[in-house]
């Protein structure tokens, strides 16, 4: 079993992780990304690094093949906007929702494909990982099923930072953000708004 300093599921293609990774790089660091030319990207930079691990699938609270969406590379440049390459998700209408007068998506932009989902315990035999420094969420309204899938008896996490703009539909926070809250709450986490986007959730119980 090892102990992970970092695992980042949504990492996009690491650019924006490049301070992150900084601190925990003499530790073992998992970078998860289901989006192809994001996870390429990732491979180039990282695979040669004995404590890197990178991980192609999607997470989700199940354990299925699905399909997947995410927007076309030869989207990006005409939709003038780089953060699309980081909106790939299981349901279609959470990106066109991204749709507005600076950002005109369409289904053309669109690509599909079918691809593994695994749940959160699936991740954490495949890599042995008995502990976590810090667990990162960037999964475009996926963090809820991910988080209330997690048994927090069997893996210990100190910190958990999550996206949580998009908890109860495509930029709405509600009774599933909240029910997931008092979840942590209950599992010994002290929480915190880091930004407009972000939560921050820090163990505060010792185990």
């Amino acid at each position: 079993m090892r102990d992970f300093g970092l695992v980042v599921i949504g990492a996009h293609t690491g650019q924006y992780l490049k301070e992150i990774i900084a601190e925990y790089t003499s530790e073992n660091i998992l970078l998860v990304e289901p989006v192809p030319y994001n996870h390429k990207i990732l491979e180039k930079e990282y695979s040669k690094k004995k404590n890197f691990f990178i991980c192609k699938n999607a997470i989700l609270d199940n354990t299925s093949k699905q399909n997947f969406f995410y927007v076309k590379k030869e989207s990006i440049k005409k939709l003038g906007k780089h953060w699309a390459t980081g909106i790939g998700s299981f349901d279609i209408n959470h990106i066109l929702s991204h749709k507005g007068k600076r950002f005109d998506i369409t289904d053309e932009d669109i690509q599909e494909i079918e691809i593994d989902f695994i749940t959160f315990k699936d991740l954490t035999e495949r890599y042995s990982i008995k502990s976590i420094d810090k667990l990162q969420l960037d999964v475009e309204g996926a963090e809820y099923k991910i988080l209330n899938s997690i048994d927090f008896n069997e893996v210990k996490i100190n910190q958990i930072i999550f996206e949580s703009k998009h908890f109860d539909g495509t930029f709405l926070e509600g009774k599933k953000l909240e029910e997931t809250k008092k979840m942590l709450e209950t599992n010994g986490y002290k929480l915190k708004k880091v930004d407009s986007e972000n939560i921050l959730a820090k163990k505060i119980i010792s185990d």
